[in-house]
């Protein structure tokens, strides 16, 4: 197709249309069977021309560039139209190039749509962009790049303007959108007026951006806000120069201020919860010449309606906490940054003062309000530090790991409360569940609870994550040696419920061996699963871990691992797993790395579980897992017939016995006192039985000395009997001790089968310590003493005086 642009001089256009940067010259243009590759049209001048290829748009572009001199002539004021018409359908550039006196303003009013800025290097959605530079002098001034489709209805320059419009080819857009008027002088750089109707949000950028703002120059957005709307501003993005003299600042005009301008710095906190229209300024200093730095500013001023509840205000009373931080802040922060384009939720401590987050700290008073929608999309996360300074006072206190009623009572749902808790040297910490109890989170028994406490150990060298532990399980303690993180996480708005009930507690307690310990309590019916910290990285190297299992005493525990090996190889030590029962003669179960672990097995008393780690070899870890379960103790048949029997034969012992003893009233033999010289009235543990040693006593002197024992001769002639071994009473002239001799030890007693582990042998009762052994005559011996009588009541009584008032009775 052919093309013909007539361009007349006093427009004062010039066309040129050139190959695409970076593409190759396959396409041409011809103009009078000349071939070229750029074709300029001055004005004045009409050319016809042609292409070389059906498809010019992909190898060519086009500017029209017009010229408008406001200095020396009159300026033409009003629209600006797309001109010259008929132009060939490529990417093309309109370009106005207005000139005018620093001492007035130019004015480019955009018609509905208005325009919207956008970031150097973004595209418009319908590639259709309009880009505005400000000429100072022979300075050139970017003040941005701007799309259809915004809130910019207006932009004010001081002196000249060059405005760009760019459209793609298959735009049909015929009009240029804008129009140019004059102005007196704004003194500043530029005005850009955004009218912002209903609930909406702008971003816009100071001019260089992300370059730096000309030094000390002064510019201003205005925007027009209906009065019933509030409007709230956010610095995304900022950074500051070097300045000499003055300071870079924003000052704000706002309505029913009685301090305008307000003044704030750029670090500070914008105004929010703006009641109408306001304007807001940019102010640059001089700056240093060797180091100027650069003075940037990327905000958004975000309009919403009044919320129903703004005046609403909650009373957060943190003046009783100490070392805690309460921080409000949108879903996600601080790993995601919201989009520009999301609503906003606005958390305020005054009604002027209002952010995306909001912290707060302990030892004051706060009250709050929210400008949101949706409360459900705020979070709150609490951080709070505990540590021990007086050691002396640490160890007899005990701190509630609890959510403060200042936070619950919030209608904002909390997302995480942390305590750091601080231990010094050789002073460990206990984490107590009394009545709730905790479940380690597993793969077989997960938490399905609203919240769940993370607990990790560390060192400045190491960390140990301990687990994650939910309330309604088994453990009832956890002793951890090392400075410990426990964060309460929640799941859903069950919290609110379940935080009355909360019940963990922490307790600085003395030193420990084992890196951590666990006392396990488990519910009989329940299947309990524990698994080793750092679960699936494994155990750090050299760190031993310690469960104290309580069995119930009618009950029996079985004990299983989840897998025959502990799957590692050491470089250097050993890995060993150890198991032994609370009781005495136990024998212990050791298995090491290179070993399969113990079966199943039944633990009828409390138990110790340990798992001690070596320094494993590269790409493998100690990761462990067991269960215990519990069942009733069942009683064996014969235990019970065995028991049966033995009652049986006391039955008819204790009958016997009833019996010889009514006989021997009717005669009874006479004793025979026979001195045994290896057996001692010594009880171990006891040697305050005797009030006097015995040089001072009678305790080796025989109390009674039956008459069958001294005639026993008369009685052997009066009837020829054999009597039994007797001997006379001799008086003992030998040394004599504080003390009755010792019995022989207790395990060396051949009818006492003791084990080799007991450590200390059960104490003697007195019956161990009769150092008279006593024989009877045969039936039908004499009975010259009569009836002997037993007294099991007043044993201070010598035997001589009890056989004295026996006499007498006679």
């Amino acid at each position: 197709a052919s093309f013909t642009i007539s361009l007349r001089t006093v427009d004062n256009i010039t066309v040129m249309i050139k190959l695409r940067p970076g593409v190759s010259p396959s396409c041409q243009i011809r103009v009078k069977n000349v071939i070229r590759s750029e074709l300029k049209i001055k004005p004045g001048e009409n050319v016809t021309f042609t292409f070389t290829c059906s498809t010019p748009e992909k190898y060519f572009i086009m500017e029209i560039q017009k010229n408008i001199d406001c200095v020396s002539g009159p300026c033409p004021f009003g629209d600006v139209h797309l001109y010259p018409l008929g132009l060939p359908r490529l990417n093309r550039t309109f370009i106005w190039d207005v000139k005018a006196s620093t001492k007035a303003g130019l004015e480019l009013k955009f018609s509905t749509p208005w325009l919207n800025q956008i970031e150097p290097g973004e595209t418009c959605p319908d590639f259709v962009s309009y880009n505005i530079n400000s000429c100072i002098d022979m300075a050139t001034v970017n003040i941005g790049t701007f799309c259809r489709n915004g809130s910019v209805s207006r932009v004010k320059l001081l002196g000249g303007v060059i405005m760009s419009l760019h459209l793609p080819w298959d735009s049909p857009l015929t009009t240029s959108g804008f129009s140019i008027a004059n102005r007196a002088s704004i003194k500043r750089l530029c005005i850009i007026e955004s009218i912002l109707k209903g609930e909406s949000s702008i971003t816009l950028m100071s001019p260089n951006y992300p370059l730096g703002f000309p030094e000390d120059e002064l510019m201003t957005w205005q925007f027009v806000i209906p009065s019933n709307m509030r409007a709230s501003v956010f610095f995304h993005n900022y950074s500051l120069s070097n300045c000499e003299r003055k300071e870079e600042r924003v000052e704000y005009y706002l309505p029913g201020s009685f301090s305008n301008p307000e003044v704030f710095k750029l670090s500070d906190s914008q105004p929010a919860n703006i009641a109408g229209s306001f304007n807001l300024s940019l102010q640059g200093c001089d700056q240093d010449a060797q180091n100027p730095g650069i003075l940037r500013l990327l905000f958004q001023v975000v309009v919403q309606h009044p919320q129903v509840d703004e005046n609403v205000t909650h009373l957060v009373d943190l003046s009783k906490e100490w070392n805690m931080t309460v921080t409000i802040h949108f879903e996600g922060w601080p790993s995601r940054i919201p989009l520009m384009s999301e609503p906003i939720c606005l958390i305020c401590k005054d009604p002027r003062t209002c952010d995306r987050v909001l912290m707060l700290v302990s030892g004051a008073v706060y009250k709050i309000s929210f400008l949101c929608k949706d409360l459900s999309r705020l979070r709150i996360t609490a951080e709070k530090g505990i540590s021990c300074v007086d050691l002396r006072w640490c160890q007899r206190k005990v701190y509630s790991l609890l959510v403060p009623k200042a936070i619950t009572q919030l209608p904002i749902r909390l997302h995480k409360f942390i305590w750091n808790i601080l231990a010094p040297d050789l002073i460990n910490i206990e984490i107590t569940s009394p009545s709730l109890k905790l479940q380690q989170h597993v793969p077989e028994q997960r938490c399905n609870t609203s919240y769940s406490y993370s607990i990790v150990s560390a060192t400045p060298e190491t960390e140990l994550n301990v687990g994650v532990f939910c309330p309604g399980g088994s453990i009832e303690k956890i002793q951890m040696r090392n400075n410990i993180t426990i964060s309460l996480k929640t799941f859903g708005k069950g919290f609110l419920n379940e935080s009355n009930h909360q019940d963990l507690k922490m307790s600085f307690v003395p030193h420990i061996k084992d890196e951590c310990t666990f006392t396990v309590s488990p519910d009989p019916k329940a299947k309990v699963y524990l698994q080793t910290p750092n679960w699936p990285y494994g155990l750090p190297p050299y760190v031993s871990i310690s469960w104290y299992v309580v069995v119930p005493s009618k009950q029996v525990a079985h004990l299983g691992f989840s897998k025959d090996r502990m799957g590692i190889a050491c470089e250097t030590g050993r890995a060993y797993v150890n198991i032994k029962e609370e009781t005495l003669g136990a024998e212990e179960t050791v298995r090491r790395e290179d070993e399969l672990l113990p079966e199943p097995r039944n633990m009828y008393h409390n138990f110790w579980v340990n798992v001690s780690n070596c320094k494993p070899v590269d790409k493998t870890q100690l990761t462990l897992q067991f269960w215990v379960t519990f069942a009733d103790k069942q009683i064996d048949l014969g235990v019970i017939l065995a028991v049966v029997a033995g009652a049986g034969v006391l039955t008819t012992i204790g009958l016997t016995v009833c019996c010889v003893k009514k006989k021997k009233k009717k005669s009874q033999n006479p004793m025979v006192g026979v001195y045994n010289a290896n057996v001692n009235t010594q009880v171990p543990g006891k040697q305050g039985l005797f009030t006097k040693g015995r040089k001072n006593n009678e305790s080796h002197v025989y109390a009674v000395i039956d008459d069958a024992m001294v005639y026993a001769h008369l009685l052997k002639e009066s009837n020829g009997s054999v009597a039994p071994e007797v001997d006379v009473y001799r008086p003992f002239d030998g040394p004599i001790g504080s003390l009755p001799p010792s019995p022989p030890p207790f395990s060396f007693r051949k009818d006492i089968k003791h084990s080799p582990n007991t450590e200390e042998p059960p104490p003697l009762t007195d019956t161990d310590h009769d150092a008279y052994t006593f024989a009877h005559q045969k039936s039908g011996q004499s009975e010259d003493n009569g009836d002997t009588n037993e007294k099991n009541g007043d044993t201070s009584m010598s035997l001589l005086e009890n056989k004295e008032q026996d006499g007498l009775v006679e």
